[in-house]
């Protein structure tokens, strides 16, 4: 009995909406909408990338960092396969990359210059692209040890991602020895907590490195090493078979791996080319599939029918397929194995020029040439990923040099530095300087624990930072004294914002903050006045506001007000303004 309009009403104002899916529901599903649209048509992989984009707007929204990142990274992975969307791609890198640095995501940046380098060989730069895998896989290199605040699964999942994108750029330049390492690398990284869908990726990718590989040795004519590859291949793709049915890629329940996914059954064709493989590679041929699969089924195709006495049928399906992809820039590799393919099944010379072998045999030597170039890709790669490896280290270094290492904020040799660049920098006039001191911080040491007391300085650091804009410095001066530079704010809009910082301290729970609160001098920098002075002149105004109780915010205008007769205090140039708490 068909519902009424009331009840589909009221059925449909139950249905979960997007806000109310959890973390793990929004992660779980972008990882199903990127599975599918590799193999889509392009109308639904259009479909596919608004998906991810409002995915990626509800996460966003919630501000999760490794959240975000993960959705920058699906929602630029979806266009980077869709016809025309590939440019779309590189503003989410660029801010994929911008947020994995800023919160110290190290895998999933990675992963950010992994697909960097997709869309540079899209853009025909393949030296670009590969100076982007280098810097991938030295951060790699550099990331060995999990994050015990992830989780291992998590860690693994993160690290296996940006491992395949990397070996999907090697592959499609067919650097194949650099590019099986680094599948053999994925395949580390969850060999314990593999689900099916990984594996079945695991073994796809292998199937399409070998069949390319094997396809690159026959170009220089190499054919026992190559049988030997397609051989493995065919091995693999029986091994699929049950996997495939448990992943999350688009498929036909009770239809054999091997008659779904062309890649597969172009191994089994390759391996042992055979008349019985022509019905399924056929209908597979005309299928959408996954990138840079219909090259490799076409050679298997067209081998199969040669092999059955139809070498018309086998030009036709090469040339058609040529046309199809003309443009497509995605496997230059590939391609050569396509125009390889057609070069030796077109036997007939040319009637006016008589040219058939002798064309072939040059294409033989500059395949020998291009073979070659390996060996150069190869020492360009590792050569770059130590340099980018020793760079991250020297960066480490410096890094931790002007950092605190307990709160993580610039320590005091980076705030002069920082103090001295601001003040002779028109932009960042007017300059507010503020010097913050915990009340009660001595009672936390005293009475629980330094353990302690180090964790609520970490839990107030963070709480001043996130107060404040993106532009400003917080930095630790040393003890339970910060120091904030607000660039181009007046006394007054940074007695307001300090003083949101006031209260945000004041209002965090006893457990993290055991009651301590902030009492905050504030001053502008004057002209031509020297660090120490208006470090000074800050410090003077916080022991007014310790003065008047703690828990407030005090300008040098405010102590020119309660200062004893007698007592000089250099006030005259800054604003009036004075904060208790949060100003209104």
């Amino acid at each position: 009995m068909p519902l009424q309009d009331e009840e589909v009403d009221s059925v449909t104002s139950k249905r979960p909406t997007l806000v109310e899916m959890s973390d793990a529901w929004l992660l779980g599903r972008a990882r199903e909408l990127v599975a599918a649209v590799q193999r889509l048509e392009h109308s639904e992989q259009l479909e596919i990338v608004e998906d991810l984009d409002t995915l990626l707007d509800e996460t966003q929204r919630r501000g999760e960092p490794i959240l975000v990142a993960q959705l920058l990274r699906a929602s630029s992975l979806a266009r980077l396969v869709t016809r025309g969307l590939a440019a779309e791609a590189e503003p989410r890198l660029d801010e994929m990359l911008a947020h994995t640095r800023r919160h110290g995501l190290a895998l999933l940046r990675a992963d950010a210059h992994a697909l960097r380098g997709r869309r540079l060989v899209l853009a025909e730069q393949e030296d670009a692209a590969l100076t982007e895998i280098a810097r991938a896989l030295a951060i790699l290199d550099d990331s060995a040890v999990p994050d015990v605040q992830i989780g291992r699964r998590t860690w693994d999942q993160m690290q296996f991602a940006a491992l395949v994108d990397c070996w999907v750029v090697l592959n499609q330049l067919g650097v194949y020895e650099a590019a099986e390492e680094v599948i053999g690398r994925a395949h580390q990284a969850t060999k314990d907590t593999a689900s099916p869908h990984d594996i079945t990726l695991q073994l796809l990718n292998r199937v399409k490195m070998m069949l390319g590989w094997g396809l690159r040795l026959e170009r220089i004519e190499n054919y026992e090493a190559a049988a030997g590859k397609f051989r493995t291949a065919a091995s693999m793709a029986i091994a699929a078979e049950g996997p495939f049915k448990e992943s999350l890629f688009p498929r036909l329940a009770d239809v054999p791996a091997v008659d779904q996914v062309g890649v597969l059954a172009a191994a089994l064709a390759l391996a042992v080319p055979d008349g019985v493989h022509i019905e399924r590679l056929q209908k597979l041929h005309i299928q959408h599939g996954y990138p840079h699969e219909q090259e490799i089924v076409a050679i298997a195709l067209a081998r199969c029918l040669d092999k059955a006495g139809r070498r018309e049928d086998a030009l036709e399906t090469l040339k058609v397929t040529r046309s199809q992809l003309y443009g497509d820039i995605s496997a230059p590799s590939m391609r050569l194995n396509l125009a390889r393919e057609l070069a030796r099944l077109d036997n007939r010379p040319d009637v006016e020029t008589g040219i058939t072998q002798s064309l072939v045999d040059y294409a033989t030597i500059l395949e020998t040439e291009m073979w070659s170039l390996r060996e150069s890709q190869i020492a360009t790669l590792n050569a770059r990923r130590e340099h980018e490896r020793l760079s991250a280290e020297h960066g480490a270094i410096t890094q931790q040099a002007l950092q605190d290492p307990l709160t993580g904020l610039p320590n005091r040799r980076a705030l002069d530095e920082r103090l001295r660049t601001l003040a002779s920098s028109a932009d960042a006039q007017p300059l507010a300087v503020a010097l913050v001191d915990l009340d009660g911080f001595k009672y936390v040491n005293d009475k629980h624990s330094h353990a302690e007391g180090d964790d609520v300085l970490r839990v107030v650091a963070s709480t001043l930072r996130d107060a404040l804009r993106g532009d400003d410095i917080v930095a630790r001066y040393g003890g339970d004294e910060f120091i904030a530079l607000l660039p181009g704010a007046p006394v007054s809009a940074a007695a307001q914002a300090l003083g949101r910082a006031v209260n945000r301290v004041a209002s965090l729970p006893q457990h993290l903050s055991h009651g301590v609160t902030l009492s905050v001098g504030l001053v502008s920098l004057r002209p031509q006045e020297r660090a120490e002075q208006v470090l000074s002149r800050a410090d003077a105004a916080m022991y007014q506001a310790k003065r008047g109780g703690g828990n407030q915010v005090a300008t040098a205008n405010s102590m020119a007000e309660n200062t004893p007769a007698g007592r000089t205090v250099e006030a005259a140039q800054d604003d009036p303004t004075w904060s208790a708490g949060a100003p209104t």
